[in-house]
């Protein structure tokens, strides 16, 4: 009796440790990078296109996948789904690199976005930032 005892003392004590370790953050915060700044919806306009006419009302969601690199989703079929890595020149944000332009003026106008992307242009303004983490 006194060790069935002694074995429930010794379970009840440590399911609070093992709960307390069931509710850690799987992950740590991040520092805050281009990416984070840029994130977010926007709307716009196809104003451009190799392929095809303008389009109007098209909506681009910008979303976070890394340190300085971000996925490219669109409402608009003709626009495919990409992910850019960024870097800063002077008061922009830029494509660091690939075929694609990207654009965002950090001074003149922060929440205006400048796309090329499979030979069509869009530009547009930010209509949602994402949630705060």
């Amino acid at each position: 009796m006194h060790r069935l005892l002694s074995v429930a003392i010794a379970a009840s004590l440590l399911m609070p440790l093992a709960a307390h370790a069931e509710t850690k953050p799987a992950t740590a915060p991040h520092k805050a990078d281009l990416a984070d700044r840029v994130a977010g919806t926007y709307n716009g306009a196809v104003i451009s296109d190799a392929r095809g006419s303008s389009k109007n009302n098209v909506t681009i969601t910008v979303t976070r996948i890394g340190a300085n690199k971000v996925e490219i989703k669109s409402d608009y079929a003709r626009l495919p789904t990409v992910t850019i890595p960024l870097e800063k020149a002077m008061d922009a944000i830029l494509a660091a690199s690939g075929p694609w332009v990207f654009l965002l003026d950090t001074v003149r106008s922060p929440d205006r976005l400048d796309l090329t992307i499979d030979d069509a242009s869009w530009s547009g303004t930010r209509v949602a930032a994402p949630a705060p983490r």
